[in-house]
């Protein structure tokens, strides 16, 4: 109709059809970079513990087993460390010829472990013997037990020394490095002791000073027996 307006009721001003409409967007906030970083951490962080949870239950339920859930109490011969310590990855390792080894090769089988200088004085010779003479009455067994000798100082073994030990595994490590990880019993030195390592790089036990035979290859047969559902012979 002619000289009529468009304009609402009520309203001041009318509409132009000239006039583009204008809208105002509000953006939401948006998480920080920083939050983001923190939530993957703190869930990778979980995973892993998931991970290495899982892969470290059958060794802590053998253990219990044999150690510690015993109705008629423990009867363990050598002494069980609490808890285990694993081998340090920046423990320095070498072999005779000098050349670095890395820690985490000790990994994968038991090790009846013997610690001395390397002109080895005769309580190293008899504990290198029995290392010896244990793994061999094993029986097919043996193959899961390895012979280590750690060297703790500079000196040079003699030959006649490393041939009798053949097949063991001979390093060097400088000996405060080695008292990081290994450690003798009060008033003792860490020469007056055997020790052992389980599969996973973990030391687990101390043996006695000038141990009997039989007493000590009980112990490690129920080691054996206790990891027999997850530790296969070879590294």
């Amino acid at each position: 109709m002619s000289g009529s307006n468009s304009s609402a009721p009520g309203s001041g001003a009318s509409l132009d059809s000239s006039s583009p409409l204008s809208f105002t967007v509000h953006s939401m906030p948006a998480p920080s970079m920083a939050d983001e970083v923190a939530r993957r951490t703190a869930s990778g962080r979980l995973k892993m513990f998931i991970v290495l949870l899982v892969c470290a239950a059958p060794v802590v339920a053998s253990y219990l087993a044999y150690f510690v859930i015993r109705p008629a109490g423990r009867t363990n011969y050598s002494e069980l460390i609490e808890p285990l310590r694993p081998v340090p990855a920046t423990l320095p390792l070498a072999d005779l010829q000098g050349r670095a080894v890395a820690p985490q090769s000790l990994k994968g089988q038991w090790l009846l472990v013997v610690v001395s200088g390397g002109d080895c004085d005769a309580r190293c010779e008899r504990y290198l013997w029995l290392q010896r003479q244990l793994r061999e009455t094993l029986g097919r067994e043996k193959e899961r037990v390895d012979k280590l000798w750690l060297i703790d100082d500079a000196a040079a073994p003699r030959s006649a020394t490393l041939d009798a030990i053949a097949g063991a595994t001979v390093l060097r490590v400088p000996r405060d490095a080695l008292a990081a990880w290994i450690e003798p019993a009060s008033q003792r030195a860490l020469e007056q002791h055997m020790y052992i390592v389980d599969p996973l790089g973990n030391w687990m036990m101390r043996v006695p000073v000038d141990p009997e035979p039989a007493k000590l290859k009980r112990d490690v047969e129920k080691l054996l027996r206790a990891s027999a559902g997850w530790d296969k012979p070879g590294r």
